[in-house]
């Protein structure tokens, strides 16, 4: 075959998928010399948009092609970097317009529009990095696994870089050996709650209904949501507060939280039931904060110490009983931590570390456990980059089937305090809640404006 007849579009689609890379070893570069990953930025700044073109921006072998986004200062400050990229507003018109120009697409926009974008970006046979959680309604779940199952060409990665810090590849090696016994239950902190104001969050006082900000499209914004006014505190950071755009700090960081325990634990599939329990009673726009929930998944394997396990959840700055755990008197490392208690020991793990591991009461560093490999650093974006490229790499962590399972627990918590206190049994196969008739029909799904719906592959 005549080498130089490859076209892009192959190349990409045939190394991602088969992993032509590793085949063809060195000669790879003398096949494709100057091949590149053409990317779109879809939500060129905002909170972490910046940060994730950036990042990738720097990889040798990526470019900048397109910027998207309904802001349009924000596009004019990253199109100052990247002054030969397309620009526009709507992802729409960059997927019809421009679409031979990109093979990958960075989604960093809020919630309520990744599935939407992801799914019109699957199904254009492009590679996507999207950001965490990867979806908003639980319906979603099931809308983004059918579409990754229907192209399994594409490389998929979950805005978790959390994971480039040896401590979360430690907790999740230890974990994995088994050495410290049975898992008896995991507890989750997330620090923050979702009425808090400030930076990212709303305080949960609903404003008037005001003008969005100058050069601000709100209807492209709205994306696939119902149409309601535009507020303060609302669409440019602090829209993870609203119940209908965000999920608060538990949805915002379960992604972060929880990877080490998917990575670790592949029995943890869905949850069976869930109850959160919160003072909230006023949940018509924003999220409930002082959320503490339990979910419960069930395991039949005997690396668990019984047929189910509980994952607690706790933000607004609560944590659990150190005493309950066996911990006994101390400090946390974090206000955020993962906990997992095993019968044979306590592993604490902060979102970058510390990771502490105890025994009897003793806290030993768990980077000292015995037997781990030297962690290489890598950069999380680089890693997909190199995958979509057709590169092997080991630093690929949390494509998104993954980056699904940390998703769904998060989604169940934060929605199940509409009904605080109330057991919700879950069933994913069917997207209900069977002993909840109105929980089904409210925390579930949407109805999507049809110009913005997800592509359902």
């Amino acid at each position: 075959m005549d080498t130089t007849l490859i076209s892009r579009r192959h190349f990409l689609q045939t190394t991602s998928a088969a992993g032509l890379a590793v085949a063809a070893g060195p000669s790879l570069a003398s096949i494709m010399p100057d091949t590149t990953l053409r990317v779109l930025s879809i939500g060129v700044i905002g909170t972490i948009g910046g940060a994730d073109r950036q990042n990738i921006a720097s990889h040798p072998l990526a470019e900048i092609v397109g910027l998207c986004d309904v802001d349009t200062n924000a596009l004019a400050e990253a199109g100052a970097e990247h002054p030969d990229a397309f620009r526009c507003a709507d992802y729409r018109e960059a997927f019809d317009k421009y679409g031979d120009k990109f093979d990958a697409v960075i989604v960093a926009t809020p919630d309520h529009s990744h599935a939407s974008i992801m799914t019109r970006a699957l199904s254009a046979g492009k590679h996507v990095y999207g950001q965490k959680p990867l979806v908003q309604q639980l319906e979603e779940l099931e809308i983004i696994d059918r579409a990754i199952k229907a192209r399994p060409d594409l490389v998929t990665q979950v805005g978790a870089q959390r994971i480039e810090h040896a401590p979360r590849r430690a907790a999740v090696d230890i974990l994995k050996s088994g050495e410290l016994g049975r898992v008896i239950e995991a507890h989750v902190t997330y620090g923050n709650g979702a009425r808090a104001g400030g930076h990212y969050f709303a305080d949960g006082v609903l404003g008037d209904p005001c003008d969005p900000p100058a050069g601000f499209d709100y209807d492209l914004w709205l994306c696939g949501a119902a149409h309601e006014p535009c507020r303060p505190q609302m669409v440019q950071r602090q829209w993870r507060s609203w119940f209908n755009y965000g999920g608060g700090q538990i949805a915002d960081w379960v992604v972060h939280l929880t990877d080490v325990l998917m990575y670790a634990f592949p029995e943890l599939q869905h949850p069976m039931m869930v109850c959160t329990r919160t003072p909230t009673r006023d949940m018509s726009h924003f999220h409930a904060d002082k959320v503490t929930s339990t979910i419960t998944y069930p395991v039949n394997s005997e690396r668990f110490a019984n047929t189910t396990c509980n994952l607690y959840f706790y933000d607004s700055g609560m944590t659990p009983n150190r005493a309950q755990i066996g911990l006994g008197e101390g400090e946390w490392p974090s206000g955020i931590v993962t906990v997992v208690v095993c019968e044979g020991g306590t592993l604490v793990l902060a979102p970058e570390g510390p990771l502490e591991v105890w025994r009897d009461g003793q806290k030993t560093d768990g980077m000292a456990w015995p037997g781990l490999p030297a962690y290489e650093s890598f950069s999380h974006w680089h890693a997909w980059v190199d995958k979509a490229l057709g590169k092997e790499t080991a630093h690929r962590w949390c494509p998104f089937e993954v980056g699904l399972r940390c998703t769904e627990p998060g989604l169940l918590a934060v929605k199940a305090a509409k009904y605080p206190g109330q057991v919700l049994m879950w069933d994913r196969s069917k997207l209900v809640f069977p002993n909840h008739r109105e929980a089904s029909r409210t925390l579930v799904r949407r109805e999507y404006r049809s110009e913005f719906a997800p592509v359902r592959l």
